[in-house]
């Protein structure tokens, strides 16, 4: 078969696969950060099982080189079928280019690269049907193309694994994911750590010569392309590798259970170990992260959580007051910063419902959210612990039954909700609260009838807030207290909702926009709400879920994670401008606090109005954990890395003094162990908390 002889292009990138693999062991081995010696039977390991990683790993990978390669063909050029093709294409072109696709809704650069994508393919495709004199010609040079752009994929992954060694000494784990999530601050600290130009020159010489060669070794296969037949007896025989190597995959990453970390390391594929890092989302933190004993850890996490015992957070929280059972509206809003708001400085007046609405509510000013994605702020106000390390606990496999909020709620008599404009299916939010005991409201459960605007994240947030008064009119009929989540949806890209609303046109896909319309969605919920016999008897909490950004000068700008909060609840809450420092994890124990209840508590958050709560914030990257507290921002990352940043206010004279965002964050020379090593007890024992499964209801 013509896919497996040894000119097939197929057979020289595997064999190209294989030898560019074995020459990086072989450098990992002798590299300085690899602190071991090794045996024959660890050697025979590392590259043996190593080298049957590679090929299986490299079927699966070679998926789509197999797609180009079975569509190399001449035949689809002759009439009718080339004239049908093209026809088709120029259709599809005309379509993306003029009508509003998913591309289209979805906004950003997005619709630009698919009209370029099918507008160049329809291009090369024309140039290929209307010039067969020059078919061969044109054709070789796309095939030079495309086999430069396989081997750059093996020779830059082989660079880029070594240099993750050199930093991390072992292979891909959710750290590289993190660098994916995070592309301009990786790429900005490539250009400033290492010599880009002499990297980037040398990798593309290596890269062109290997293509000439492979180029030259295989010019018999694009000479004379398989037939009909052998393409499908080739693609039958690939299928059946692609399916074995699936299972032999995970085999033999199960053979790697050497008490030496770097011969489990050597002999894993690196790819493979991507693809396990992504779809596992976390880092040990032992491994990776500056430690303490676990009992040492406790003891200092005892100083901040009082009455809890060993090694736990349990402890009872106890009223001295008859508790209130009001039903509560937590509604977080998305990418929502505090510099939206016109007491923060903002003078766009795009946030006047809220502006107002702040006056009457208990404002807390001071507080930080602990991420900077929907699903930290929702493990936030659910969980209400420290931020882990990778993912967020939403997202992994271990995220049911943990001691939650609506576990509280559940206990007191109430029903409980969560409700989103989108598919709950989208960041595994209806896995991670489906499995926490909240009923689910999504998208999904809407009536055509119910829908008057979407967008490719789901309704917009007017539709949302209708649905919620719909269900929550419902719950009242049940003589129950209801807790509701809501997660809003609009301010997002494409920033697109219903024209007519504001005085910024959807069509615009701006993000004051964005803030805009969500700001008159909820002017329209609270005025619908108001009317309900049920709102009077109902608390309001409404905070954002993340800010709008949070790339900045430092690893964790303070301004990018501040957040506005709010309870509000007329003749209940006191309208009140509260100062105190306090972290996102904090807003529903204050609530409990409020609304008197009583309860068994595994939760870092505090109530900020009880006497032996010590003001701290808490704010992190999937990789940097960091904690605010006495004017100090200390930072633990990988490798075991620490830093403390001095926090000097930068006042604005036109603020109050409790509504400055902006921190001078100057690097400390002298480290206060104090805060490192409180820094640590916090993230450390909730890691061990949630690893050793201690933190469920």
């Amino acid at each position: 078969m013509h896919y497996f002889k040894k000119y097939s292009p197929f057979i020289n990138l595997l064999v190209l696969f294989i030898v560019v693999n074995v020459i990086l062991r072989i450098v990992l081995i002798f590299h300085p950060i690899t602190q071991s010696g090794f045996g024959l039977m660890e050697i025979v390991k590392i590259f043996g099982f190593g080298m049957l990683s590679d090929v299986f790993v490299f079927m699966v990978a070679s998926a789509f080189l197999w797609l180009y390669l079975l569509f190399l063909s001449n035949s689809k050029y002759e009439k009718p079928y080339g004239y049908v093709i093209f026809g088709g294409l120029l259709l599809l072109l005309g379509y993306v280019s003029f009508f509003n696709t998913i591309l289209n809704e979805y906004g950003g650069s997005l619709p630009e690269i698919g009209i370029s994508f099918i507008a160049l393919k329809t291009i090369l495709f024309g140039l290929l049907l209307f010039l067969p004199r020059y078919r061969n010609q044109i054709r070789f040079v796309l095939y030079w193309i495309a086999i430069f752009i396989f081997v750059l994929i093996i020779v830059q992954n082989s660079i880029s694994e070594f240099f993750f060694w050199n930093e991390f000494g072992v292979r891909y784990n959710f750290i590289a994911v993190d660098y994916l999530v995070y592309t301009n601050t990786v790429i900005g600290n490539i250009m400033e750590s290492y010599p880009v130009v002499p990297l980037f020159l040398g990798v593309g010489l290596i890269t062109a010569l290997l293509t000439y060669f492979i180029v030259k070794r295989t010019k018999p296969f694009l000479n004379d392309l398989p037939s009909f037949a052998e393409k499908i007896k080739g693609l039958g025989a690939y299928v059946i590798l692609f399916i074995v190597s699936l299972f032999a995959i995970p085999f033999l990453a199960n053979q790697e259970k050497s008490s030496n970390v770097f011969t489990n390391e050597l002999q894993a594929d690196g790819m493979y170990k991507f693809y396990v890092a992504f779809m596992n989302n976390e880092l040990e933190f032992h491994k990776f992260y500056k430690t303490i004993p676990d009992a040492e850890a406790f003891v200092l996490l005892q100083k901040q959580l009082p009455d809890i015992k060993n090694e736990s957070t349990l402890r009872t929280i106890k009223s001295d007051s008859a508790e209130i059972h009001k039903n509560v509206v937590l509604i977080t809003i998305e990418s929502y910063s505090a510099e939206f708001m016109k007491a923060y400085g903002n003078e766009k007046n795009i946030t006047p419902f809220l502006d107002s609405l702040a006056q009457q509510s208990l404002q807390f000013t001071n507080l930080y959210a602990v991420g900077n994605r929907t699903v930290r702020g929702l493990e936030a106000v659910t969980l209400c612990l420290p931020p882990s390390a990778a993912e967020s606990v939403v997202k992994r496999k271990d995220n049911k039954n943990k001691f939650s909020t609506g576990n509280i709620f559940k206990q007191k008599g109430y029903n409980v909700k969560y409700m989103y404009g989108g598919d709950a299916f989208f960041d595994n939010m209806g896995d991670f609260f489906g499995g926490n005991g909240y009923d689910i409201v999504d998208k999904k459960t809407f009536t055509p009838e119910e829908i008057t605007f979407s967008n490719i994240w789901g309704v917009c947030d007017e539709d949302m807030y209708n649905k919620a008064i719909k269900v929550m009119n419902a719950e009242a009929k049940e003589n129950k207290p209801f807790f509701n989540h809501i997660m809003t949806v609009s301010n997002h890209r494409p920033f697109t909702y219903p024209e007519g609303k504001i005085d910024i046109s959807g069509k615009a896909k701006s993000r004051d926009g964005g803030v805009k319309y969500t700001d008159y969605a909820l002017k329209q919920f609270f005025a619908m709400a108001s009317k309900q016999p049920w709102f009077k008897n109902t608390v309001f909490v409404i905070l954002a879920d993340h800010c709008a950004s949070s790339s900045g000068k430092t690893e964790l700008p303070m301004d990018k994670y501040h957040i506005p909060a709010f309870i509000y609840s007329p003749g209940f809450v006191p309208a009140k401008e509260e100062t105190i420092l306090m972290s996102q994890i904090d807003i529903m124990p204050t609530l409990f606090g409020l609304l008197h209840f009583s309860y068994e508590s595994k939760f870092y958050g505090q109530n900020v109005f009880s006497a032996d709560y010590k003001p701290r914030a808490f704010v992190a990257t999937y990789q940097d954990l960091g904690l605010i507290k006495d004017n100090v921002l200390t930072i633990i990352s990988p490798v075991k890395k620490v830093k403390q940043f001095g926090l000097t206010p930068q006042p604005n004279s036109n603020l109050k003094p409790g509504f400055q965002l902006f921190y001078d964050e100057k690097p400390m020379t002298t480290l206060r162990d104090d805060l490192v090593n409180e820094t640590i007890s916090f993230y450390q024992t909730s890691a061990y908390l949630l690893k050793n499964k201690k933190y469920q209801k």
